[in-house]
């Protein structure tokens, strides 16, 4: 072989040597490229990401904003806001101030024993019933049950007081009242299921387009503050006449018929 031909060899391979550099060089670049572009894809849609949680956690919830919803007060309402809800005979001599969450578990222990006492009272005249409804459960646990059924209870109540004391009921039994835990009363879908064990609200349309629009949520917002100014403490609260009725332990609310009607007695008779 010649000199010139091995010349011509070496430089041959030199030049492949060269574009596949060359090649290679861009295949490099290009792969950088990419890796840059979907690293700065990431960081956007990370900062993104944060940013619509940020933007999402700053918003006002819709409870918040519902403070702002124009009131709708129920019938079968008075004073402020529709906020003073007594149910019973206007010839009663006396009231009874009733002061429930509708999430409150003793409540509902409550109504189950002693719910059915307090309604044959009040259908005999012995008392009437004011109702104060508390949703402070939903500020401890980060809910809205109380809120939306206490919504449900004002739709219950524009139908009629008494469809409002049994819908009251059927919310607080063994059957349909859930655990404090679980805020099952957030889901319009559940309201009116229990409901629909009430007869007057059994597949009323008027009931139930209330419940879904949340026609008397302001209205059950105002109801709390209510609440939340009278100074009472906790649930079942019971009060006639500026005075606390409790059982036999002189601080908590009477939970048997025995010890309600030994309390309402003395304070009928006071």
């Amino acid at each position: 072989m010649s000199k010139r031909n091995t010349q011509e060899a070496k430089t041959a391979a030199r030049e492949r040597l060269r574009q596949e550099r060359e090649r290679q060089a861009k295949r490099d670049k290009a792969k950088r490229q990419v890796i840059v572009a979907a690293s700065v894809v990431a960081v956007l849609a990370a900062a993104g990401g944060i940013g619509y949680a940020v933007v999402q956690n700053n918003k006002p919830g819709y409870w918040e904003a519902a403070k702002d919803d124009k009131l709708v007060k129920p019938a079968n309402t008075s004073g402020t806001n529709g906020t003073t809800v007594v149910i019973g005979k206007s010839t009663a001599p006396k009231t009874l101030e009733m002061y429930e969450d509708p999430r409150c578990p003793i409540c509902a222990q409550f109504e189950q024993t002693v719910g059915a006492t307090v309604k044959k009272d009040v259908d005999d005249g012995k008392f009437k019933i004011q109702y104060f409804g508390a949703s402070f459960i939903d500020n401890n646990s980060q809910g809205e049950g109380s809120k939306n059924a206490l919504s449900a209870m004002g739709a219950a109540l524009n139908v009629s007081p008494e469809a409002f004391l049994e819908y009251k009921t059927a919310l607080y039994s063994k059957q349909w009242h859930p655990d404090e835990t679980e805020d099952k009363f957030k889901d319009d879908s559940y309201l009116i299921k229990v409901a629909d064990t009430v007869p007057a609200l059994k597949g009323n349309a008027t009931f139930q387009k209330a419940v879904k629009d949340g026609t008397y949520d302001k209205w059950a917002l105002d109801m709390s503050d209510v609440f939340n100014k009278s100074g009472v403490q906790g649930t079942p609260t019971l009060k006639m006449d500026g005075k606390t009725i409790t059982g036999s332990d002189g601080q908590n609310a009477p939970m048997t018929v025995p010890e309600f009607t030994t309390a309402i007695d003395k304070a009928t008779q006071g």
